[in-house]
């Protein structure tokens, strides 16, 4: 049980980060590797200016942190477990909605609902 104001401020901050897809695409491509703004942006196929602001929130969150990279920078999971952490939550998710669908509708063969 989560007692510690911290622990509890801490999840908060990874909720608010996942609460958004673009902010959880971000994460995903850091998974991968730490890019600049301008190549995640065009990877993601978002404007500089959407991507700068989910950037930010994804900072405060104390996800991502900005390296500078000669005159530029470059960003990346601010610890690399947090890629393991993504892997694990997603996996766990998809089991659960795949566990779910199976009770809900056991005829679907995996579909989800029986149509």
């Amino acid at each position: 049980m989560l007692t510690l104001a911290s622990d509890i401020e801490v999840l908060a901050r990874f909720g608010r980060a996942l609460a958004d897809p673009l902010r959880c695409r971000i994460l995903l491509a850091l998974r991968e590797e730490p890019a600049h703004p301008s190549d995640l942006a065009d990877t993601l196929s978002v404007s500089r200016s959407r991507l700068s602001n989910h950037l930010a929130c994804l900072r405060d969150c104390g996800l991502v942190v900005a390296v500078p990279d000669g005159r530029r920078t470059r960003y990346e999971l601010a610890d690399q477990r947090l890629g393991g952490a993504l892997d694990t939550l997603r996996t766990a998710v998809v089991a659960v909605e795949r566990d779910r669908a199976e009770q809900d509708c056991p005829h679907a063969e995996g579909q989800g609902c029986c149509g």
